[in-house]
């Protein structure tokens, strides 16, 4: 008898390729794999920022009280989502093998975030990002973008081709050389030839144009856009999120757990991701406050580093520490609790309150 595996995920194109990973990984001749798409919190309150959501967890809930119920046997999360705290009943049964886990900048152009004009804006939903990125550019003007990666991509990107559409076409209406504006195509054959994040660019209504914006660089290779926007990494002093470019996938303890863990399972990816979440849950920080949390097995040890910010970027917490990697969750703890004492939780107290939550 062939055995079924149900999986929920959001209903997001990045979140559905993630879950299709996982599915092909899990699926054999004597075992099916089925998604579910599940609405989640975040999904439906499309106008709130992330951290404004209520709690942590807000894309990560309603998946989760699915498998609890009994309406599918697991659930597919990006690791950065997932609240350090949730149900005593379910385990993390799977952490693939983690993707790139840094931020990119993302402009027209291409450009670093040293070549951004000053005032620049730039787009982002996140607190940490947002501190980062004025702790290094105080002058930069950081507002709110919400929406899937692709929706990002094409707020960015509508103002540039809109603007070189109406110049085609403006150019075919006259059919002449007034200016020095003619073309080698007509402009369907121009907008045929983009790529279909920029044809969607061109229809879409913006109410902010950015000059860049900051995401992900597992999300864009996960859903083909890294090879389609001009980008530059965000490397030192920059730090991502804890769990950033991992997958974690959340079961009932028990047969299916055993299952995903022994098939899914990158035992570098899980002591990595654990030292992340543990520090971040010792802070207490959740996605209210601006944190970088960054892990790397390298031989007996996990460097580590920890970025807490001020909202503004202009106070920080920034250390780094070798952990062993044999007891790298008691040493995680450790290391988080001497940072809370050296300013951190001062830091993520005053976040709270500044963020009213």
């Amino acid at each position: 008898m062939t055995e079924t595996i149900r999986l929920a995920t959001r209903g997001s194109d990045l979140a559905l390729r993630q879950a299709r990973r996982v599915a092909e990984t899990l699926g054999s001749r004597r075992r099916d794999v089925e998604l579910v798409e599940v609405e989640t919190t975040g999904d439906a309150v499309r106008d709130e920022l992330i951290h404004r959501l209520g709690k942590t967890g807000a894309f990560v809930r309603s998946l989760d009280e699915k498998v609890l119920d009994g309406g599918v046997d697991a659930a597919v999360h990006s690791m950065k989502d997932m609240p350090t705290e949730f149900p005593s009943e379910l385990v993390v049964a799977g952490v693939p093998e983690r993707a790139a886990p840094g931020d990119v900048l993302v402009t027209p152009g291409g450009v670093d975030l040293s070549g951004l004009p000053d005032g620049a804006t730039v787009g982002t939903s996140s607190l940490r990002r947002k501190a980062q990125l004025l702790a290094g550019r105080p002058d930069l003007d950081v507002q709110p973008l919400r929406g899937n990666v692709d929706t990002r991509v094409e707020k960015l990107l509508a103002p540039g081709v809109q603007a070189e559409w109406d110049r085609r076409l403006e150019a075919d209406e006259r059919d002449d050389d007034e200016e020095g504006l003619s073309y080698e195509r007509p402009p369907e054959a121009w907008r045929e030839a983009l790529a279909d994040v920029e044809r969607r660019a061109i229809e879409r209504s913006v109410e902010t144009e950015f000059d860049a914006i900051v995401l992900a660089e597992a999300g864009l290779e996960r859903i083909g856009l890294l090879d389609t926007v001009e980008y530059s990494r965000l490397s030192a002093p920059f730090v991502s999120a804890p769990g950033q470019g991992a997958l974690a996938v959340t079961a009932r303890n028990g047969g299916v757990a055993s299952t995903i863990r022994a098939e899914l399972d990158h035992p570098r990816t899980r002591v990595e991701t654990t030292v992340e979440r543990t520090i971040l849950g010792t802070l207490g920080g959740g996605c209210v406050a601006p944190i970088g949390i960054y892990a790397v097995v390298q031989g007996e040890h996990v460097q580590t580093r920890v970025r807490v910010l001020a909202q503004d970027g202009t106070e920080e917490i920034d250390a780094s520490r070798d952990l062993p990697a044999e007891h790298h969750p008691e040493a995680a703890r450790e290391f988080a609790e001497e940072l809370a004492e050296q300013g951190a939780k001062d830091l993520i107290a005053r976040a709270r309150s500044e963020g009213g939550v």
